[in-house]
Protein backbone atom coordinates (compact mmCIF):
# COMPACT_ATOMS: atom_id res chain seq x y z
CA UNK A 1 0.00 0.00 0.00
CA UNK A 2 2.08 2.86 -1.30
CA UNK A 3 1.92 5.57 -3.92
CA UNK A 4 5.73 5.74 -4.10
CA UNK A 5 5.29 9.51 -3.97
CA UNK A 6 3.64 9.68 -7.38
CA UNK A 7 1.18 12.21 -8.70
CA UNK A 8 0.50 13.06 -12.33
CA UNK A 9 3.56 14.94 -13.53
CA UNK A 10 5.79 14.44 -10.49
CA UNK A 11 7.58 11.84 -8.36
CA UNK A 12 8.81 12.89 -4.91
CA UNK A 13 12.32 12.31 -3.56
CA UNK A 14 10.82 10.32 -0.68
CA UNK A 15 8.96 8.14 -3.15
CA UNK A 16 12.14 7.45 -5.09
CA UNK A 17 13.87 6.39 -1.86
CA UNK A 18 10.97 4.10 -1.04
CA UNK A 19 11.15 2.59 -4.53
CA UNK A 20 14.88 2.07 -4.03
CA UNK A 21 14.18 -0.02 -0.93
CA UNK A 22 11.55 -1.97 -2.83
CA UNK A 23 13.92 -2.46 -5.78
CA UNK A 24 16.69 -3.76 -3.55
CA UNK A 25 14.33 -6.21 -1.84
CA UNK A 26 13.27 -7.75 -5.18
CA UNK A 27 15.01 -10.92 -6.32
CA UNK A 28 16.82 -11.93 -9.46
CA UNK A 29 16.21 -15.25 -11.21
CA UNK A 30 18.42 -17.18 -10.61
CA UNK A 31 19.73 -15.95 -7.27
CA UNK A 32 20.55 -17.21 -3.75
CA UNK A 33 16.91 -16.61 -2.81
CA UNK A 34 15.75 -18.92 -5.59
CA UNK A 35 18.32 -21.48 -4.46
CA UNK A 36 16.90 -21.29 -0.93
CA UNK A 37 13.37 -21.92 -2.22
CA UNK A 38 14.70 -24.86 -4.23
CA UNK A 39 16.28 -26.27 -1.06
CA UNK A 40 13.02 -25.95 0.88
CA UNK A 41 11.14 -27.63 -1.97
CA UNK A 42 13.65 -30.50 -2.04
CA UNK A 43 13.66 -30.98 1.73
CA UNK A 44 9.86 -31.02 2.00
CA UNK A 45 9.08 -32.80 -1.27
CA UNK A 46 6.63 -30.01 -2.13
CA UNK A 47 6.13 -28.63 -5.64
CA UNK A 48 6.13 -24.86 -5.04
CA UNK A 49 4.11 -22.28 -6.94
CA UNK A 50 4.74 -18.90 -5.35
CA UNK A 51 4.78 -15.22 -6.16
CA UNK A 52 7.88 -13.03 -6.06
CA UNK A 53 8.86 -9.54 -7.13
CA UNK A 54 11.47 -10.19 -9.80
CA UNK A 55 14.27 -7.77 -10.64
CA UNK A 56 15.64 -7.87 -14.17
CA UNK A 57 18.06 -5.02 -14.82
CA UNK A 58 16.23 -1.80 -13.98
CA UNK A 59 12.75 -3.28 -14.30
CA UNK A 60 10.65 -5.13 -11.74
CA UNK A 61 8.04 -7.76 -12.55
CA UNK A 62 5.25 -9.40 -10.58
CA UNK A 63 6.22 -13.02 -11.15
CA UNK A 64 5.18 -16.55 -10.22
CA UNK A 65 7.87 -19.21 -10.04
CA UNK A 66 7.42 -22.99 -10.30
CA UNK A 67 9.88 -25.05 -8.26
CA UNK A 68 10.11 -28.84 -8.51
CA UNK A 69 11.55 -30.78 -5.53
CA UNK A 70 13.84 -32.74 -7.88
CA UNK A 71 14.51 -30.42 -10.81
CA UNK A 72 14.46 -27.09 -8.98
CA UNK A 73 13.19 -24.02 -10.83
CA UNK A 74 11.24 -25.28 -13.84
CA UNK A 75 9.37 -22.19 -14.98
CA UNK A 76 8.09 -18.70 -14.30
CA UNK A 77 5.23 -16.46 -15.35
CA UNK A 78 5.40 -12.67 -15.41
CA UNK A 79 2.14 -10.82 -14.90
CA UNK A 80 1.05 -9.57 -18.31
CA UNK A 81 -0.94 -6.55 -17.22
CA UNK A 82 -0.10 -4.71 -13.99
CA UNK A 83 -3.30 -3.20 -12.62
CA UNK A 84 -3.82 0.55 -12.25
CA UNK A 85 -0.95 2.14 -10.27
CA UNK A 86 0.98 -1.15 -10.34
CA UNK A 87 2.10 0.01 -13.79
CA UNK A 88 4.33 2.58 -12.07
CA UNK A 89 6.50 -0.11 -10.50
CA UNK A 90 6.13 -3.30 -12.57
CA UNK A 91 6.88 -4.01 -16.19
CA UNK A 92 4.56 -6.01 -18.41
CA UNK A 93 5.21 -9.67 -19.02
CA UNK A 94 5.10 -11.10 -22.53
CA UNK A 95 4.14 -14.29 -24.29
CA UNK A 96 7.40 -16.07 -23.49
CA UNK A 97 6.40 -16.75 -19.88
CA UNK A 98 3.00 -18.42 -20.20
CA UNK A 99 3.82 -22.00 -19.23
CA UNK A 100 1.47 -24.86 -18.60
CA UNK A 101 3.81 -27.35 -16.98
CA UNK A 102 3.31 -31.10 -17.02
CA UNK A 103 4.25 -32.67 -13.70
CA UNK A 104 4.14 -36.26 -12.47
CA UNK A 105 3.44 -36.73 -8.77
CA UNK A 106 3.94 -40.09 -7.10
CA UNK A 107 3.69 -41.54 -3.62
CA UNK A 108 5.13 -44.78 -5.01
CA UNK A 109 6.12 -46.32 -8.33
CA UNK A 110 2.68 -47.91 -8.47
CA UNK A 111 0.82 -44.63 -7.98
CA UNK A 112 1.87 -41.96 -10.44
CA UNK A 113 -0.37 -39.07 -11.41
CA UNK A 114 0.50 -36.67 -14.22
CA UNK A 115 -1.16 -33.27 -14.28
CA UNK A 116 -0.80 -29.85 -15.91
CA UNK A 117 -0.18 -26.72 -13.85
CA UNK A 118 -0.51 -23.03 -14.71
CA UNK A 119 -0.54 -19.74 -12.81
CA UNK A 120 -2.47 -16.53 -13.38
CA UNK A 121 -1.76 -13.53 -11.15
CA UNK A 122 -4.44 -11.46 -9.41
CA UNK A 123 -6.55 -9.44 -11.88
CA UNK A 124 -5.02 -11.25 -14.86
CA UNK A 125 -7.75 -13.72 -13.96
CA UNK A 126 -10.22 -11.22 -15.42
CA UNK A 127 -8.57 -11.47 -18.87
CA UNK A 128 -10.83 -13.94 -20.72
CA UNK A 129 -8.38 -14.59 -23.55
CA UNK A 130 -5.57 -15.45 -21.14
CA UNK A 131 -7.82 -17.90 -19.33
CA UNK A 132 -8.86 -19.41 -22.64
CA UNK A 133 -5.23 -19.77 -23.69
CA UNK A 134 -4.47 -21.77 -20.55
CA UNK A 135 -7.61 -23.87 -21.02
CA UNK A 136 -6.49 -24.63 -24.58
CA UNK A 137 -3.20 -26.03 -23.23
CA UNK A 138 -5.10 -28.31 -20.87
CA UNK A 139 -4.43 -26.72 -17.49
CA UNK A 140 -5.77 -28.90 -14.69
CA UNK A 141 -4.35 -27.20 -11.60
CA UNK A 142 -5.07 -23.53 -12.24
CA UNK A 143 -3.15 -21.53 -9.63
CA UNK A 144 -4.37 -18.00 -8.94
CA UNK A 145 -2.25 -16.09 -6.39
CA UNK A 146 -3.83 -12.74 -5.57
CA UNK A 147 -3.98 -9.77 -3.22
CA UNK A 148 -7.72 -9.33 -3.79
CA UNK A 149 -9.19 -10.26 -0.42
CA UNK A 150 -12.74 -9.14 -1.17
CA UNK A 151 -15.61 -11.64 -0.91
CA UNK A 152 -16.29 -11.38 -4.64
CA UNK A 153 -12.96 -13.07 -5.38
CA UNK A 154 -14.42 -16.38 -4.24
CA UNK A 155 -17.18 -15.99 -6.83
CA UNK A 156 -14.58 -15.35 -9.54
CA UNK A 157 -12.61 -18.46 -8.63
CA UNK A 158 -15.76 -20.59 -8.66
CA UNK A 159 -16.63 -19.20 -12.09
CA UNK A 160 -13.16 -19.96 -13.49
CA UNK A 161 -13.19 -23.49 -12.11
CA UNK A 162 -16.56 -24.14 -13.74
CA UNK A 163 -15.66 -22.38 -16.98
CA UNK A 164 -12.33 -24.17 -17.45
CA UNK A 165 -13.39 -27.44 -15.82
CA UNK A 166 -10.20 -27.33 -13.78
CA UNK A 167 -9.20 -27.24 -10.14
CA UNK A 168 -8.53 -23.68 -8.98
CA UNK A 169 -6.05 -23.06 -6.16
CA UNK A 170 -6.02 -19.42 -5.11
CA UNK A 171 -3.72 -18.06 -2.39
CA UNK A 172 -4.22 -14.65 -0.77
CA UNK A 173 -2.07 -13.47 2.11
CA UNK A 174 -3.23 -12.42 5.55
CA UNK A 175 -1.26 -9.56 7.11
CA UNK A 176 -1.61 -7.04 9.90
CA UNK A 177 0.20 -3.75 10.18
CA UNK A 178 2.85 -5.30 12.44
CA UNK A 179 3.85 -7.60 9.58
CA UNK A 180 4.99 -4.63 7.51
CA UNK A 181 8.69 -3.71 7.69
CA UNK A 182 9.77 -0.59 9.51
CA UNK A 183 9.49 2.48 7.35
CA UNK A 184 6.85 0.96 5.09
CA UNK A 185 4.14 3.39 4.02
CA UNK A 186 0.69 2.43 5.29
CA UNK A 187 -2.72 3.68 4.29
CA UNK A 188 -3.19 5.80 7.44
CA UNK A 189 0.28 6.86 8.67
CA UNK A 190 -1.18 9.01 11.47
CA UNK A 191 -3.27 6.20 12.91
CA UNK A 192 -0.85 3.31 13.42
CA UNK A 193 -2.32 0.11 14.85
CA UNK A 194 -0.20 -3.07 14.83
CA UNK A 195 -3.32 -5.26 14.99
CA UNK A 196 -5.03 -3.60 12.05
CA UNK A 197 -5.76 -6.11 9.29
CA UNK A 198 -4.20 -4.85 6.08
CA UNK A 199 -5.17 -7.81 3.91
CA UNK A 200 -7.67 -10.44 5.00
CA UNK A 201 -6.71 -13.66 3.23
CA UNK A 202 -9.35 -15.65 1.40
CA UNK A 203 -7.30 -18.56 0.03
CA UNK A 204 -9.42 -21.39 -1.34
CA UNK A 205 -9.52 -24.53 -3.48
CA UNK A 206 -12.38 -25.11 -5.94
CA UNK A 207 -13.40 -28.21 -7.90
CA UNK A 208 -14.07 -28.29 -11.67
CA UNK A 209 -17.81 -28.05 -11.09
CA UNK A 210 -17.61 -25.17 -8.66
CA UNK A 211 -17.58 -26.84 -5.25
CA UNK A 212 -15.39 -25.02 -2.74
CA UNK A 213 -13.27 -27.84 -1.33
CA UNK A 214 -11.31 -25.74 1.19
CA UNK A 215 -11.51 -22.17 2.42
CA UNK A 216 -11.90 -19.33 1.91
CA UNK A 217 -9.54 -18.98 4.87
CA UNK A 218 -9.39 -15.74 6.85
CA UNK A 219 -6.90 -17.02 9.43
CA UNK A 220 -3.47 -15.43 10.07
CA UNK A 221 -1.82 -18.83 9.51
CA UNK A 222 -3.46 -21.76 7.80
CA UNK A 223 -2.78 -24.73 5.54
CA UNK A 224 -5.56 -25.65 3.13
CA UNK A 225 -5.67 -29.23 1.89
CA UNK A 226 -8.00 -31.16 -0.36
CA UNK A 227 -7.95 -34.49 -2.18
CA UNK A 228 -8.23 -33.78 -5.89
CA UNK A 229 -9.68 -36.44 -8.16
CA UNK A 230 -8.42 -35.50 -11.64
CA UNK A 231 -11.17 -37.66 -13.14
CA UNK A 232 -13.58 -34.93 -12.02
CA UNK A 233 -12.19 -32.84 -14.89
CA UNK A 234 -13.43 -35.34 -17.48
CA UNK A 235 -16.72 -35.69 -15.61
CA UNK A 236 -17.14 -31.94 -15.87
CA UNK A 237 -16.20 -31.77 -19.54
CA UNK A 238 -19.00 -34.21 -20.34
CA UNK A 239 -21.30 -31.21 -20.75
CA UNK A 240 -18.91 -28.23 -21.00
CA UNK A 241 -15.56 -27.99 -22.77
CA UNK A 242 -15.01 -24.35 -23.76
CA UNK A 243 -12.01 -25.22 -25.94
CA UNK A 244 -13.58 -28.38 -27.35
CA UNK A 245 -17.15 -29.45 -28.01
CA UNK A 246 -18.59 -26.28 -26.40
CA UNK A 247 -16.48 -23.96 -28.58
CA UNK A 248 -17.27 -22.45 -31.98
CA UNK A 249 -13.92 -22.12 -33.78
CA UNK A 250 -15.81 -21.45 -37.01
CA UNK A 251 -16.89 -18.12 -35.45
CA UNK A 252 -14.28 -17.28 -32.79
CA UNK A 253 -10.51 -17.76 -32.94
CA UNK A 254 -7.76 -17.16 -30.37
CA UNK A 255 -4.28 -16.18 -31.52
CA UNK A 256 -1.39 -16.12 -29.01
CA UNK A 257 2.05 -14.61 -29.65
CA UNK A 258 4.28 -16.67 -27.38
CA UNK A 259 7.60 -15.90 -29.06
Amino acid sequence: MSTFGCIVGNRSAEGRDEFLRYYKSAIEIPSPTISHIETVSKETGVFVVTGVVERDGGTLYCTVIFVDPVEGLVGKHRKLMPTASERLIWGMGDGTTLPVLEKTFSSSEAEKITTKISATICWENYMPLLRTYYYSLGTQLYCAPTVDDRPGWTNSMVHIAMEGRCFVLSACQFATERDYPEGHAVAEPNDRNPDKIMINGGSLIVSPRGTVLAGPSRKPEDILTAELDLDDIARGKFDLDVVGHYARPDIFKLTANVS
